[in-house]
């Protein structure tokens, strides 16, 4: 039996997924084999000796411990794909909300009384003026889910589209539309844009890419959206570019004391992935991984160790985390045979600094050959499966 500890309510379509005879679900739990979350703040939190795996339902990985969890070779995974369609349609509507300048309008015509209301409106309306979308030019930042959906839509609302993601993933590129221009160059991009919106994962190399240096480039007046991580815009350079006018607005779905109140600024409370429907999907997205992992040792859509996938053919399996150093097989190998243990099928996966061995033997094997494996430099955790 693996015992699933919740950190925030999950929808029950995703954990009853889980069957009941290998699984019971709680948020009682204090040391369990699986963790599921959603926006629960992991970092002060101990990862008890018998944690394996965590599943984030949602993509952004940010409020968990991640190089922690690496350490100890418990697995980090996360649902890509499974907001996306909920943060596209965000995006959409953060398009227009930019344009038109839609709340301002709907904050006035709130504020009308009286008889007149009607002349009120048509002598006002003037004040709220703002462009069409179509023939506009939409820069974006970042190819993967999200922004290969948003790429295509705007597309199909009349934009001319370009986008720039110098890593961009085969199956991203796949699913892009042929009539949404690469840029090879992010600052030469920005130049022709009317609207950037920006859709990469926040790291060292992203916080606060959204800077003055790159804003300086940009064509004045343009509007910038940000649906993925507030980190990735530098707040302070934004203002500067608001006022100054190089920025005619900022539509942000993370408010902060920082950003609230800065000028032509559109705060979202966070809704980018509120949808009864996303949250389904990343709850069914999570359990399906959480389930794969622990029942069969497979590894898809992991943040911290490679995707490493192999069909059960044996009763036993033996899995290992462990370095992406030098002669780790030939270690496993070795303790397999002078324990008389046939290997039937293996397969190795590395990730960076990170990597996983998959073992499949014909029968059934001692315990102890775990404490062997993990007594083994390098190792981090290794189990058997049944």
């Amino acid at each position: 039996m693996y015992n699933i500890k919740t950190l925030n309510k999950i929808a029950s379509c995703g954990l009853n997924l889980l069957d009941k005879r290998m699984f019971a679900v709680s948020d009682d739990f204090d040391n369990p084999d699986g963790i599921i979350l959603r926006s629960f703040n992991m970092h002060e939190m101990e990862l008890g000796d018998n944690l394996k795996a965590i599943a984030r339902a949602g993509a952004g990985t940010n409020n968990i411990p991640v190089d922690k969890c690496s350490e100890k070779g418990i697995v980090v995974f996360n649902t890509p794909g499974a907001n996306a369609n909920a943060v596209k349609e965000l995006v959409l509507a953060g398009l227009l909300l930019s344009s038109r300048k839609i709340t301002d309008g709907i904050n006035w015509a709130n504020t009308l009384s009286g008889d007149d209301v009607a002349k009120q409106v048509e002598k006002g309306k003037k004040e709220f003026v703002g462009p069409e979308l179509e023939g506009k030019t939409l820069g974006v930042i970042g190819l993967g889910a999200i922004g290969v959906m948003v790429a295509n839509a705007a597309y199909h609302l009349g934009m001319e589209v370009v986008g720039y993601d110098p890593y961009i993933s085969v199956s991203a590129a796949w699913g892009l539309s042929r009539h949404v221009k690469k840029a090879d160059n992010l600052e030469k991009m920005v130049e022709d844009c009317d609207y950037i919106s920006v859709h990469v994962p926040l790291m060292d190399a992203t916080r606060g890419m959204i800077d003055e240096e790159l804003l300086n480039h940009a064509k004045k007046g343009v509007r910038v959206l940000n649906f993925a991580r507030g980190e990735l815009v530098n707040n302070a350079d934004m203002k500067k570019a608001l006022e100054e006018g190089v920025v005619s607005c900022y539509v942000t779905d993370f408010p902060t004391e920082e950003v609230i109140g800065m000028k032509n600024t559109i705060c979202i409370p966070h809704l980018g992935a509120s949808t009864p429907e996303s949250e389904d999907n990343c709850a069914v997205m999570a359990s399906k991984e959480i389930d794969n992992f622990l029942v069969d040792g497979n590894i898809r859509n992991s943040v911290n160790f490679p995707n490493c996938e192999l069909p059960r053919e044996t009763k036993c399996r033996i899995t290992i985390a462990h370095m992406n150093v030098p002669n780790m097989l030939t270690t496993f190998s070795k303790l397999m045979s002078d324990d008389n243990i046939n290997i039937s099928n293996m397969i190795n996966k590395s990730k960076k600094d990170y990597a996983y061995t998959i073992i499949d033997i014909d029968e059934d094997v001692d315990a102890s050959i775990i404490s062997e494996i993990e007594a083994v430099d390098n190792v981090l955790k290794a189990r058997i499966i049944k």
